[in-house]
């Protein structure tokens, strides 16, 4: 399907990720990956904080509000509760969590994985997937959408997490 990869290799869209839980029969798959220069445990509270804002392109995604640029100290995030936020108001919900290593939420019918895989040298692969049921003419329409938004989303997540490493680096 166009527009269902960016930035992710044959055997990581081949892995098992939790949202595949979720959905049985998916119209759409669409995986997204980045590479992080930072070990896990500095990206995870960055994946964490997607509860506050979307992190992608904030003068859509967000009304125009600025997603955080600073870790702002939220505790773990738990299943039931509001999965992020867009213009202050809270939306989806989270599904599964493992600190460090995943968390799936729903929005809207997609469910979605942001998968943490470490890497050789504190590097990380910060991995998405979107699954989601019903007809293959909105999956396509939402694969293209989700790509421009989740590439923005995953970039900004990088940069946020390589930027408080450099300042950082014996904290993390």
């Amino acid at each position: 399907m166009m527009g269902d990869r960016w930035g992710v290799t044959n055997s990581e869209t081949l892995r098992s990720y939790p949202c595949d839980a979720f959905v049985t029969s998916p119209a759409l798959q669409a995986w997204r990956g980045v590479r992080v220069e930072a070990p896990a445990a500095a990206v995870w509270p960055w994946v964490a904080q997607v509860r506050l804002a979307p992190y992608s392109y904030d003068w859509i995604d967000n009304l125009g509000h600025r997603s955080p640029r600073e870790l702002v100290g939220l505790p773990e995030p738990q299943v039931g509760e509001a999965f992020t936020a867009t213009g202050g108001r809270k939306v989806g919900r989270i599904v599964s969590v493992d600190p460090d290593e995943q968390l799936t939420g729903t929005i809207m019918g997609a469910f979605m994985s942001y998968v943490l895989v470490p890497q050789e040298h504190d590097t990380t692969r910060l991995l998405l997937k979107v699954v989601m049921q019903g007809p293959r003419w909105a999956a396509l329409g939402l694969s293209v959408g989700d790509l421009v938004m989740a590439r923005r989303q995953l970039l900004n997540l990088k940069q946020l997490a390589e930027r408080r490493q450099r300042q950082n680096p014996a904290t993390e």
